[in-house]
């Protein structure tokens, strides 16, 4: 079954190869992620973990998981059209279970309001296969100028 390339998809893939060689932690630790879905308000990603991702007991770093919720709130703004997705005020993560090398990781991201001047999303990072099971769930806050 193939992914439908929407035109959110499309404005967010582009969003990202601009954005990707410019940071070098995003580019390090997400240099593999694939943006599979996005549609107005919402993208969902797949990352397979590797030893870049691991704590000391070789499961995904919280550090990661916070990177990655960074990560999925822009990209979700972008999925709304914005071609700057602002600076960062908040970002709270949550962090329910782990990962080991060789899982693929499926990030949702979603613009719960994107406003004037702020935007807020929502991420939940979770097994794409095991169930789906809950890794990681937070918001995110950005100033967004339009």
């Amino acid at each position: 079954m193939g992914t439908e390339v929407t035109a959110e998809l499309d404005h967010v893939r582009k969003y990202w190869a601009n954005m990707k060689p410019n940071s070098a932690i995003y580019n390090f630790l997400l240099g593999d992620i694939a943006i599979i879905s996005a549609t107005k308000g919402r993208i969902i990603a797949h990352l397979k973990v590797s030893p870049v991702h691991f704590n000391s007991k070789k499961t995904l770093h919280g550090a990661v998981s916070s990177c990655i919720m960074d990560w999925a709130g822009g990209m979700a703004i972008a999925s709304e059209g914005l071609d700057n997705t602002g600076l960062s005020t908040d970002i709270h993560t949550t962090f329910v279970s782990t990962a080991k090398e060789g899982d693929v990781l499926e990030i949702e991201g979603k613009a719960s309001k994107v406003g004037a001047s702020l935007a807020f999303t929502t991420i939940e990072i979770r097994h794409a296969g095991n169930g789906g099971k809950v890794i990681a769930y937070g918001t995110h806050t950005k100033y967004i100028k339009k």
